[in-house]
């Protein structure tokens, strides 16, 4: 595997206009030469690029808006707690929520009870989803407090005896996602990673962050490739600052991870998997044009508005911050997106937008995934 320094890498997120780094073009430009397909578990995946899931945005709409645009090999779930999952509540069936689109998708759990993780994966199967993948990366402190999330990488035994028991109880793949351990004096990543493997896990994702820096700091491409050696052969999934294609090949290329998982880079360029599938077929990535840049933001509404009726239209502003600088909306026009009403507000505005596409000043995205204020141990 090639160096940093061979890559010339720079971490992504330090610029915020959502444009690429350049790397050393010699070293990208050598693709890796392999399958397109991914094997995970007895699942055979169309492409090694998924959707990660982010809360709060990747649900049903979302997921079948971006699968329409081609190049996902896996999208999952917004994370859901194993108890509420059983008990059928409301919320739980809202993230749960699949199409014959919407495939193949793995429904993310978590918990701090064996039983709990049990009983929810064993209903999944029993529901007929195909995978089942569990949380260990969540940094948030109302998870973690329960004993979720990221506070599982703590105690590496327990952790494993959890998963391990997951494994057993059904016949669909079990995947982990994680980080790289609770701070940087505790990176468990690696020796989880060996026992999950060892436990039965069909795959492994990684965000290159530990709990600590929570989604702030830079990704580290060396903690993730210390995950990918600490297995034999289970495919672990890069995870972590992927804007652009340049970005998913150099974290591959310098990792050795088999597969890349996106979830802000594709709020950021919704056209991000069809260009890898463009860059692995060997055809230069095309930009999106005007008409499919307006496209794809009714798609999106159309499908919120059928799955939440009126009520899409507040749920649509959160997206209106993400979408403006990429799909070319005046600043002016971006503003009203995050304050529509009605839907006959959004079609007047995209009725403007299309006589005024390509206006907009700044490269610059508004809005990222929110994240907390304050300091992370008040999380």
């Amino acid at each position: 595997m090639p160096s940093a320094q061979e890559l010339n890498l720079i971490p992504p997120f330090e610029n915020e206009s959502g444009d690429c780094k350049k790397y050393n073009c010699d070293v990208i430009e050598a693709t890796l030469q392999e399958e397109v397909t991914l094997r995970l578990g007895s699942r055979t995946l169309p492409s090694r690029y998924f959707l990660a899931p982010l809360a709060g945005y990747t649900h049903l709409p979302l997921r079948t808006a971006l699968r329409e645009l081609g190049g996902i090999g896996l999208a999952t779930t917004d994370l859901i707690l194993a108890p509420q999952l059983i008990s059928g509540g409301r919320k739980s069936r809202e993230l749960m929520k699949t199409s014959d689109q919407d495939q193949p998708l793995s429904v993310q759990i978590f918990g701090s009870k064996i039983k709990d993780l049990i009983k929810a994966a064993s209903l999944l199967e029993e529901l007929g989803y195909q995978g089942v993948d569990i949380n260990m990366g969540c940094p948030m402190g109302k998870i973690n407090s329960s004993g979720g999330g990221a506070r599982l990488m703590c105690d590496c035994d327990a952790a494993t005896t959890m998963v391990a028991a997951v494994v057993e109880a059904v016949s669909v793949p079990v995947t982990v996602k994680m980080r790289l351990g609770w701070n940087a004096e505790q990176i468990t990543a690696p020796e989880l990673a060996k026992s999950f493997e060892q436990a039965g896990v069909a795959g492994i994702t990684i965000h290159g962050r530990t709990r600590q820096q929570g989604f702030h700091g830079k990704v580290s491409l060396e903690g993730i490739r210390q995950v990918v050696e600490a297995v034999d052969k289970i495919p672990i999934i890069g995870n972590g600052d992927v804007r652009c294609v340049e970005d998913a090949i150099a974290m591959r290329q310098f990792t050795g991870c088999q597969a890349i998982a996106i979830g802000r880079g594709a709020m950021l360029d919704p056209w991000i998997f069809r260009k890898l599938k463009q860059f692995h077929q060997g055809v230069t990535p095309t930009a999106p044009t005007a008409d499919e840049q307006i496209d794809f933001l009714c798609r999106h509404f159309e499908l919120m508005l059928q799955e939440h009726g009126e009520y899409a239209t507040v749920l649509f502003r959160k997206f209106a911050g993400w979408y403006g600088a990429r799909l070319g909306i005046p600043e002016d026009l971006e503003d009203r997106l995050r304050r529509i009403e009605t839907e006959k507000m959004f079609r007047e505005i995209v009725r403007e937008i299309q006589q005024r596409h390509g206006q907009r000043v700044s490269t610059t995205a508004t809005a990222l995934v929110k994240v907390p204020n304050g300091p992370v141990e008040r999380w």
